[in-house]
């Protein structure tokens, strides 16, 4: 890829896992605060197993969870979201680092929350669901601010994983919309909700509030604010503000937007200038510490400030024991926030800067990238994006490396050419090939003619490389690029290894084994040192098969052996880059006839494969060639013709692949002398795509909006799916994909 992008980033370490913390500590109610027992005993005594809190902003939802978890008896994990949540990945790895924190012989799980290929929903979510489901006994998860990932993408694994939540055991889900998944619920009888009626404060909750902000008021008088407000708790909470600091009583009408502004303005316009002008400006800020507000203003006292501005009430939220980190109330927030843009708009970027240097300083990149986008510093992000895209990506994080990406523009992108050979690479990875020809068009016309004469060697070498790749000139001028590669990559360089790897299947595809053993060796042998997973395991299966055609299976079952030890080191199960590893794998185990593990390897490389499309196309034939293979010797020649089938439409697209149009040439007409018997259909990659939204209620309307497709599209898939699988039901298709491998772990 490009020279820059696999530097070593400042490690996170103490803050990331301070910030990690105040997202999975539960927060201490309120000194004094209006009670919801009543309210949480019956939704304890409903036994569902999933209770929707769904609430405007304003309605104490947080303070009804802190108020749960501080009186539960069952261990309780929390989750606190933002929106840097709204990734499938991260979401699920965030609701698993919270389970393990209760459950600690479940916690290795958080770190299989990644994946590509059949993605989240197809593998993380229901391996969490069954996580959930083998508790060593009753719990319960709290979870915070769901509007926070309102992504379809993020619905869905998260109904997926609550599914497995057993008997005896909720998840609380409080977010300020209707939350689609319980009305998809109700007839299962498995969910009790909660709404703003629910929510709503009544004369004895105005006492409390009043009370605790040492205004005394008349149960009549309360009625009547009550009413006014019709129980909107932070509208009596803003009342007994401005009643305590003016004397008087405040004109409150319903929970209208217009009003909140008001009474939040009546609050703070008594405050002095400095207290107002902290508050608009820390605004920016979605958590906050004294010396992160100290960066941002320039000053030294903001520890201080905070901690007075918390005792006045003012709607500032502690995230730790120890409070040191807060946020702002929503509604508080969004106030200051339009304050801030009415005020002082010109602030506002240089605000985003700082934050973003002190987040770069303490060693957190990605909340830098965030305050750098705000501030339209995109010169900068650009630089720093390329830099975390790939370890993002690795993470199993797509939708937030696309959403940089997004958000940078594709003019942006194209300026520094080094990060639009990344987004290519992301594309292909991902298997969306018109993105990929898109931004390899990009690459191909780019200048980095401005970047210092020592760079401009790293980017052609990238280029090459991403030309290599995708075979789009066949595979004499793919092995131009990769040698021109090796030449430009010296010993130290972290893409060393791909160019070798690369340099190994052009080889191949003209002739040289060789020279392709030797390069898959070096590969091999420089990813190791540079911890470059990819590599290893695209390089050591390659390694396996020279073995086996010389007929040294030993020496072929210790390289498979290391790409699978690589792939479970690093969770890349579902990755296509894993899918030619299982697959050589499966035939190993069937040639020591090891059928049980030889099947768990087939159905792994079956669902991978489906990532692996034509703008990878060497990696796209193996993968499938190998796999006919297997299933060729299992006696399976139906499953094994479809996947020639496969490799024929790959082969439309990329005809110029060398050697690898001999040997597919060499399998068919084996295959052709085969007993026509034995064998079924496997799923398609489309139909291997679509199959992970069984698991969800979505109907299929919905699901061919996630998947861009028709209606019709759909309903024809799933009729293929079941005929494959031979069910006749959603329940009974996942649980023979559960079965075979297709779905789950």
């Amino acid at each position: 890829m490009v020279g820059d992008t696999r530097k070593a980033v400042a490690p996170a370490f103490e803050l990331d896992r301070v910030l990690l913390d105040t997202k999975l500590s539960a927060p201490r109610p309120p000194g004094e605060y209006a009670s919801r027992q009543g309210l949480i005993d019956r939704a304890r005594a409903s036994e569902a197993r999933i209770v929707g809190v769904s609430a405007p902003a304003g309605y104490g939802k947080t303070t009804f969870l802190a108020e749960w978890a501080e009186t539960e008896t069952r261990p309780v994990a929390w989750v606190a979201l933002d929106r840097f949540d709204d990734d499938p990945a991260a979401l699920l790895a965030l609701v698993a680092t919270a389970f393990g924190r209760i459950f600690p012989g479940a916690a290795a799980v958080a770190s299989e929350m990644g994946g590509m290929s059949v993605g989240p929903l197809g593998r993380s979510a229901p391996l969490l669901a069954s996580t959930l489901s083998a508790a060593p006994g009753p719990f319960v998860i709290l979870i915070d601010d769901l509007h926070e990932v309102d992504s379809a993408a993020c619905q869905d694994v998260l109904e997926v994983a609550l599914a497995g939540i057993p008997a005896g055991s909720q998840v609380v889900l409080a977010g300020r919309h209707e939350q689609a998944h319980l009305a998809r619920r109700r007839a299962e009888g498995l969910t009790w909700e909660i709404g703003a009626a629910d929510l709503r404060a009544d004369v004895a909750a105005a006492r409390v509030i009043f009370g605790t902000l040492g205004v005394e008021r008349t149960d009549r008088e309360l009625g009547v604010l009550v009413e006014r407000s019709e129980g909107w708790p932070v509208g009596l909470v803003l009342a007994a503000m401005i009643s305590r600091d003016t004397g008087d009583g405040a004109s409150i009408a319903g929970d209208d937007r217009f009003v909140a502004d008001y009474l939040y303005r009546e609050c703070v316009r008594r405050l002095p200038e400095s207290s107002r002008t902290f508050l608009r400006r820390t605004a920016v800020l979605e958590q906050m510490s004294g010396a992160l507000c100290d960066a941002v203003l320039e000053r030294s006292d903001s520890s201080a400030v905070l901690r007075e501005l918390e005792a006045t009430g003012l709607f500032l939220v502690p995230l730790d024991h120890r409070r040191g980190w807060f946020r702002y109330h929503g509604l508080f927030r969004e106030f200051l926030l339009a304050e801030l843009e009415h005020a002082e708009s010109g602030a506002i970027p240089e605000l985003h800067r700082r934050a973003a240097d002190w987040y770069l300083e303490h060693g957190v990149p990605a909340r830098a990238i965030e305050h750098l986008l705000a501030a339209g510093e995109r010169a900068r992000s650009v630089h720093l994006v390329a830099e975390l895209s790939l370890p993002t990506y690795q993470a199993g994080q797509v939708t937030v490396v696309n959403r940089w990406l997004t958000e940078l523009g594709e003019d942006a992108v194209a300026t520094y050419p080094p990060l639009a050979v990344l987004a290519a690479w992301e594309a292909v990875l991902t298997g969306r090939p018109a993105d990929a020809e898109r931004w390899a068009d990009v690459v191909e016309r780019a200048s980095h003619g401005d970047a210092p004469a020592d760079q401009q060697p790293e980017f052609e070498s990238a280029r090459a490389m991403l030309r290599a790749a995708m075979l789009a000139d066949g595979a004499v001028r793919a092995a131009e690029d990769a040698e021109l590669a090796v030449a430009s990559e010296p010993a130290w360089s972290p893409w060393r290894d791909q160019a070798l790897h690369l340099a190994g299947m052009a080889r191949l595809l003209t002739g040289s084994p060789d020279e392709a053993r030797t390069a898959f060796a070096e590969a091999v042998e420089q990813a190791t040192v540079m911890g470059n997973a990819d590599s290893v395991v695209l390089s050591e299966p390659e390694l396996a098969l020279l073995e086996l055609d010389a007929g040294r299976r030993d020496e072929a079952e210790r390289h498979s052996a290391a790409a699978l030890a690589t792939i479970d080191a690093h969770h890349m199960d579902g990755y296509p880059t894993a899918a030619l590893a299982q697959a050589v794998a499966a035939r190993l185990a069937l040639h020591r006839g090891d059928a049980p593990e030889a099947e768990r390897l087939l159905a792994k490389a079956m669902r991978a494969r489906a990532g692996c499309t034509y703008v990878l196309p060497y990696l796209a034939v193996k993968v499938r060639l190998q796999l006919a293979t297997a299933y060729a010797e299992r006696g399976q020649r139906t499953t094994a013709m479809h996947l020639l089938r496969e490799i024929d439409e790959l082969l439309a697209v990329r005809p110029r692949m060398g050697r690898l149009v001999d040997e597919v040439a060499a399998f068919r007409r084996r295959a052709d002398s085969a007993p026509q018997a034995g064998g079924g259909t496997p799923l398609t990659p489309a139909e291997l795509r679509l199959l992970p939204y069984l698991q969800t209620h979505l109907t299929l309307s919905e699901i061919g909006r996630r998947l861009f497709i028709s209606r019709n599209t759909v309903s024809s898939e799933v009729g293929s799916i079941y005929r494959k699988l031979r069910v006749t039901t959603r329940s009974e298709a996942v649980e023979q994909a559960v079965a075979l491998g297709l779905l789950g772990a």
